[in-house]
């Protein structure tokens, strides 16, 4: 090839480069898409757990929902009370107040207290149990299965399950919701930190019922209630409920519950 066909290639590359370099640089100012750099900053202060904790599909969705103010600046339970503050220093707001939550349990059914109708020897999975007759082995139709599913999908390695009961460690767990969202059982809630006493058990089986199938069940006799200087608990289908709200932890329902089934935390 000769000096001057190498010479107009080149010229011909050159030119063609030029103009697809200018069509990119024109077609990325009218395509381009505008960023919130608030949305970045609370991305940037959101732990990146991406848990859905928040109700929101992970911390990205979460900062774009707080920066179009959809979603309020302490709605990340997993970062709790420091990352609000600092989202609301970004976001020009004030935080408010946030209460730290913690899963927590309702059952104690464990395998020495709890009766069984069977020995079950499929798979270990609490989700599975919906298949099975009476939906588990337990006799207690409301108790923990302790198959570990909340162990599976807890991304804080905050629970065990300890003798067939599931355990939550409250100085691990971030509320995030997952295992409150994945027991079958519905026997794990968010209670506050601060809580002292919790009732250990979500049966609402009548009395007679309860005890035949777990020696630690509560069986809705009210001691709790006539003892509360607070009237910070109640009896509703036969199980008592504390409003932590009122309750000042005096200790008096636990100690007077005869099934013990009330517990200090």
């Amino acid at each position: 090839m000769s000096i001057t066909g190498i010479v107009t290639a080149a010229a011909v590359i050159g030119i063609v480069g030029i103009f697809v370099g200018i069509f990119l640089g024109v077609a990325g100012l009218c395509f381009k898409v505008e960023v919130d750099e608030r949305e970045e900053a609370v991305l940037a202060a959101l732990p990146g757990n991406n848990c859905g904790g928040c109700g929101y599909a992970g911390c990205s969705g979460l900062a774009a929902a707080i920066a179009k103010g959809e979603a309020a600046v302490n709605a990340c339970p997993v970062g709790g009370e420091p990352v609000g503050n600092k989202v609301a220093l970004i976001m020009g707001v004030d935080a408010g107040v946030t209460e730290r939550k913690v899963a927590y349990v309702h059952c104690q059914g464990d395998c020495d207290k709890a009766s069984s109708d069977y020995e079950y020897y499929g798979v270990k999975d609490c989700r599975m149990m919906s298949f099975v007759p009476n939906g588990g082995p337990k006799s207690c139709n409301s108790g923990c299965l302790g198959f570990g599913t909340c162990v599976q999908v807890c991304p804080f390695d905050a629970i065990t399950v300890e003798n067939g009961v599931a355990k939550v460690d409250k100085e691990k767990c971030r509320a995030c919701g997952k295992c409150v969202e994945n027991c079958p059982k519905h026997l794990i809630a968010l209670i506050p930190y601060r809580a002292t006493q919790v009732v250990a058990c979500s049966s609402t089986d009548k009395g007679p019922v309860t005890m035949k199938a777990c020696q630690a069940g509560c069986i809705g006799c009210g001691v709790c209630v006539r003892n509360c200087p607070q009237k910070a608990v109640t009896v509703t289908d036969f199980h008592a409920v504390i409003d932590h709200e009122r309750c000042i932890g005096c200790g008096a329902c636990a100690e007077k519950c005869p099934k013990k089934v009330i517990v200090r935390i």
